[in-house]
């Protein structure tokens, strides 16, 4: 209790700048699946979820938070797990896409301000349709989804987009990837119940988006890419969208279902010395999906007043909350990902159809 309570007293030094600034309410898989996306340098430290900014402590617990000490651990622990370190015969991808639509918009975070309403800047929801301030795993599991895949109601959410003050919100269901993040990808596991972290961080400046090990392609938009903000002006066509892709840590200490910052249970792979392979560090040696957010919102043309609702584009975060049926879960990532296929929501591989689906024409479990 000692140490959680010093590293909870440096939280809140530190996030006291950040709470200010979080303020209150007023993507086909491409070519580029590699793990290596990590961006580590062999002999790199590991890299937490974000370096460089801490989200802001909250004053309220979730209800999960026995103690209140902003430590949610797991029911089932996974202890004695040494990071992956074999390379399995190649497969170029190893992953499946969560298909969800947006369900609601509010300016709540479940994750950061808990049992808090109207806290946080605004967010879009996609996933579980009761998302909001009072969400627990308890209440996820009883609501319903807008994936296509029943068995997923994990909440999923980001920052607001705005043209002017109208929001912009993406239409139909958005792609959300299930990736091996480490190179020996028939180690991943499932997600634990309950599991919950912040990708990025509204604070974070124009450089640290940019070197993000996270960042993908930047902002897209037309053939304009890379783009560390959004593009002040997109080509005026109806099949042109603004559209980013942003990649999740995917190792977990294998204890905690949430911490105080709400992302030092997780980290990025590292790049094994000497080798070109993606493991994850010792202190964080359980491998999970990596989920890799592709999002594309309705907007061209001018977009001088186009804005997310935390800031500039590179303020760009996201949150997951994970609620998924386990049996569900268990049969995609066996089947998709450590299994070496290129899937769909339904865990079906078009170019492999000798291997069948995980989920039958339900997108449930056969």
């Amino acid at each position: 209790m000692a140490r959680r309570s010093k590293i909870i007293s440096g939280l809140l030094m530190s996030g006291a700048l950040l709470a200010t600034s979080l303020g209150v309410a007023g993507m086909a898989s491409g070519a580029d699946n590699a793990p290596a996306r990590a961006r580590t340098s062999a002999g790199a430290p590991a890299h937490s979820a974000h370096q460089g900014h801490t989200m802001a402590p909250s004053t309220a617990v979730s209800a999960e938070d026995r103690d209140s000490d902003g430590f949610i651990m797991a029911k089932a622990p996974v202890t004695g797990v040494k990071p992956a370190v074999k390379a399995p015969p190649h497969r170029y991808f190893h992953e499946f896409q969560a298909n969800c639509s947006v369900s609601h918009t509010r300016p709540d975070d479940p994750i950061v301000y808990p049992n808090q309403p109207g806290k946080s800047h605004d967010h879009t929801f996609m996933g579980n349709t009761t998302t909001d301030a009072r969400t627990t795993t308890d209440s996820l599991k009883r609501g319903n989804t807008t994936c296509k895949a029943p068995g997923d109601k994990s909440a999923y959410w980001m920052p607001t987009l705005f043209k002017g003050n109208t929001p912009v919100l993406p239409v139909g269901p958005q792609v959300i990837y299930y990736k091996a993040g480490v190179t020996d990808y028939t180690s991943v596991r499932p997600f634990p119940e309950g599991l919950r972290y912040v990708v990025g961080s509204p604070l974070q400046s124009a450089e640290e988006f940019r070197r993000h090990p996270g960042f993908v392609e930047g902002w897209e938009c037309g053939d304009s890419f890379f783009n560390v903000d959004i593009p002040k002006n997109c080509p005026t066509a109806r099949d042109v969208q603004l559209n980013i892709r942003f990649q999740a840590p995917s190792c977990w200490d294998g204890k905690h279902l949430d911490t105080p910052d709400h992302q030092s249970h997780m980290s990025y792979p590292t790049v094994k010395p000497g080798t070109n392979d993606n493991v994850c560090p010792s202190s964080h040696p359980v491998a999970l999906p990596m989920i890799e957010f592709k999002m594309a919102w309705p907007v061209n043309g001018d977009m001088s007043q186009v804005r997310l609702a935390s800031g500039a584009g590179y303020s760009f975060h996201y949150d997951f909350f994970n609620a998924w049926d386990a049996p569900t879960l268990k049969a995609l990532v066996d089947h998709c990902v450590v299994g070496g296929l290129q899937c769909n929501a339904r865990g079906y591989d078009e170019t492999h159809p000798e291997a069948g689906a995980a989920l039958d024409e339900n997108y449930e479990l056969p």
